[in-house]
């Protein structure tokens, strides 16, 4: 290779490519270290030898030293031991995806940057099989906590503020439905995960999960009745709640399942919404029938 041709933009895709490879061989050696599954601790161990091997291909054409972006590595762990090994490395696989166009064009010039750009596909598909964690076979049990907790309170909510017109009463009689529909899901849930044979949840933690799931959208969904007094007002924080935490989420499951963000998305927006729109004008009908005045 021509040395101008290094010195220009290939050498800068070069630098770029062995940080990334550094800063990845960084965050899944700190996962390893700190991973107590074996079988999830020994494939970590092996992508970080893969990576700082893709490094040390880069150092040889560079002859360079570079550092690790220390900001991306605590971001990552710190992702991983909140939210899951599963959501936070499958997030960092698609933020890789980033580097592969850079790795085209290296490619040109150097071959060796065809089989890492293979490795780097392999690295992918051990992630999709290599995650045992058992939190995620819970998020069925939290799904159904989470949607029903939606429409139901959104909904719920949406009929009361017509028919009641008081943020405080709307508030109390959407926490006290909630509550008491939380406490009827996690039972239904319960003698359901206890009914089906070889099923893998434990019935009372898949009952906790979506219990808590219910209890806690219900109070995310319930005040903004408590803290301000203009009932629209109130209703549109609601439903904005509601919208944010659909989003959030659809986003966790699209990257820790592999489902797609979108549809999901826009599935479950337009049922809340959908069903909260109808008893807004039940609501409304029943304050108008019954002359509601409180």
């Amino acid at each position: 290779m021509k040395k101008e041709v290094i010195d220009s933009k290939v050498l800068s895709l070069l630098l770029s490519a062995q940080k990334s490879e550094l800063t990845e061989y960084n965050i899944y050696d700190k996962l390893a270290k700190t991973e107590k599954n074996k079988g999830n601790k020994k494939i970590l161990e092996k992508i970080s030898k893969d990576e700082i091997k893709h490094h040390d291909i880069w150092k040889k054409y560079t002859n360079k030293d570079v550092r690790p972006n220390k900001i991306k590595i605590w971001f990552y762990y710190i992702f991983s031991k909140l939210l899951g090994l599963t959501f936070g490395v499958k997030l960092m696989e698609r933020g890789e995806e980033f580097s592969q166009k850079s790795y085209k064009k290296i490619a040109k010039y150097i071959p060796n940057a065809r089989k890492i750009e293979k490795d780097e596909h392999k690295h992918e598909k051990q992630l999709l099989s290599m995650i045992n964690e058992k939190k995620l076979s819970y998020i069925g049990s939290i799904v159904l906590g989470l949607n029903d907790a939606l429409v139901e309170l959104t909904a719920a909510l949406t009929g009361l503020t017509l028919a009641l017109q008081n943020t405080r009463l709307i508030a109390i009689t959407g926490l006290i439905t909630g509550i008491a529909a939380s406490f009827s899901m996690a039972a239904s849930e319960y003698l359901s995960t206890k009914s089906e044979p070889g099923n893998e949840k434990h019935p009372v933690r898949a009952a906790v999960y979506t219990g808590i799931t219910y209890i806690v959208t219900v109070f995310i969904l319930v005040l903004p009745y408590f803290m301000v007094s203009n009932i629209f007002l109130a209703l549109t924080l609601t439903v904005s709640s509601a919208i944010l935490i659909i989003f959030l989420f659809t986003f966790y499951s699209s990257i820790a399942k592999d489902i797609p963000f979108k549809k999901r998305f826009f599935e479950m927006v337009f049922l809340s919404l959908g069903i909260a729109l109808l008893t807004f004008l039940i609501g409304l009908l029943v304050r108008k029938f019954f002359s509601i005045n409180v």
